[in-house]
């Protein structure tokens, strides 16, 4: 399964963005999907996942509320919408498949990431 992210770069705080993971390969509608991040120094963190169909969305609680994550099988992409950003969201963010869903959730495959920069 190969993933590509796009959507990243700057916004003012309080801002939004979306992010998108376009997916080939693989029985993609098969898969749960997740979005992880990334700082400089420090370990990467989920974010965010959604079962097979989209549904069952599952949140870190520092976007609860702000972030949604969506799937769309037919077109084998992955989206993160983000709202009232803040400069702690700053981060590489990933696009991955994940499996565990419901319990701890861990990557299986990687997209190479797309920056997000909030400024204060």
């Amino acid at each position: 399964v190969q993933l590509v992210e796009s959507g990243g770069g700057l916004v003012q705080a309080g801002g939004s963005l979306r992010l998108s993971c376009a997916a080939s390969g693989g029985t993609f509608w098969a898969y749960s999907v997740g979005w992880f991040r990334q700082v400089p120094g420090k370990e990467r963190e989920f974010v965010a996942a959604a079962d097979w169909s989209g549904g069952n969305p599952t949140y870190a609680e520092f976007v609860k509320g702000r972030f949604t994550i969506s799937k769309d099988n037919d077109k084998k992409m992955v989206y993160l919408q983000m709202d009232n950003l803040k400069s702690e969201d700053t981060a590489v963010y990933y696009c991955a498949v994940v499996h565990g869903y419901g319990g701890p959730i861990q990557a299986d495959y990687w997209g190479q990431g797309t920056q997000v920069t909030v400024s204060s």
